[in-house]
């Protein structure tokens, strides 16, 4: 993945006529020519690194270049650490599932859900079962009357070959 601080251009790389320009402590010194930027970033044996291109004219920040470079790294790393991951589970089950069989998936679809993940729902048909189609949709509308307490409905239940699915998600989102 590409940081700003790669994409950045400093001192021969800015191609603008004239930049704004701040300090190295931290001042507007103003619009100037580049050149006049450059040789004021050289005077302190700094770099001149462009920090907003898209402005008009564009901004840059007489700083050492290396040390700019380290601290957008260390601000997409913490932006990653603040990222989550939501995954989509899967409870698989079939329209002849017995009582006991299906609370223990249910109870899989409940830990999935409590932890933030989605869940994917879906129920296989073998052989002639697929003539049964309005079993799945019991059993799968008898999963969602159980969890309606932890989550919404995102997909409803379409069916695809001999599979029935729907898509769960958490109500809460994971920490």
């Amino acid at each position: 993945m590409a940081s700003a601080a790669v994409r950045a251009r400093c001192n021969r790389q800015i191609r603008a006529r004239e930049v704004r320009v701040i300090g190295d402590d931290g001042n507007q010194v103003g619009v100037i020519p580049t050149a006049e930027a450059l040789r004021m970033a050289r005077e302190h044996d700094l770099d001149l690194v462009e920090v907003a291109p898209n402005a008009k004219p564009p901004v840059c920040k007489i700083m050492d270049f290396g040390k700019f470079k380290y601290e957008e790294q260390k601000k997409l790393q913490a932006a990653r650490k603040k990222q989550s991951v939501v995954q989509i589970k899967e409870v698989k089950v079939r329209p002849k599932t017995d009582e006991h069989d299906f609370q223990t998936k249910l109870r899989h679809a409940r830990r999935f859900l409590e932890a933030g993940d989605r869940c994917k729902v879906t129920v296989f048909f073998r052989g002639r079962e697929i003539v049964h189609k309005d079993r799945g949709l019991m059993i799968l509308q008898r999963m969602v009357d159980s969890v309606s307490d932890l989550a919404r409905v995102e997909q409803q239940p379409r069916s695809e070959g001999r599979t029935m699915s729907l898509l769960l998600s958490p109500l809460t989102k994971k920490q």
